[in-house]
């Protein structure tokens, strides 16, 4: 066995190979975020809405609003588009781990620099924390803010 600063060189090629397949496993996994998904459900939307001020118009709005979320993913590039029924339509455009100019559901625009953890992409908005992760192929996304947590689940449709 080659040695070379008192490691063998199988246990180096061992090292670089299970680098190599974590880092491909952790790119597969973020890709995971690409496609087109449509609204099937969530909990708790009024209360918190209500929580985080959205006026009563926007409340009504959105509620069982069938809205399709359509995200495009180039590595750690991310362009995610919510169309709503009538035609509106939000664009989040972000790099994970880089500040960006984004936008909350009732139209409040501010910065925020997006993470991936574990799996989940995480955006700290200005009074809520919004997590978003494919689970069981479909969309889960979930906001908190002061304790009351929304969950919307929508379902993959391209």
């Amino acid at each position: 066995m080659w040695q070379r600063s008192g490691i063998c060189f199988p246990a180096c090629i061992f090292l670089l190979c299970s680098a190599i397949l974590l880092h491909q496993s952790h790119l597969q996994g973020n890709m995971a975020f690409a496609g087109k998904y449509e609204f099937e459900g969530d909990e708790n939307y009024d209360d918190f809405v209500t929580k985080i001020g959205l006026p009563s118009d926007k409340i009504e709005m959105g509620r069982n609003c069938k809205i399709v979320t359509e995200v495009v993913q180039n590595g750690n590039d991310f362009t995610w588009t919510q169309h709503f029924p009538g035609g509106r339509t939000t664009t989040n455009t972000f790099t994970i781990g880089k500040e960006a100019d984004m936008e909350t559901m009732g139209g409040k625009k501010f910065k925020a620099t997006v993470k991936m953890e574990d799996g989940k992409i995480v955006a700290e908005f200005p009074n809520y924390r919004h997590t978003a992760e494919i689970s069981g192929g479909k969309l889960v996304e979930i906001s908190t803010s002061s304790g009351v947590v929304y969950k919307r689940t929508s379902k993959r449709i391209a």
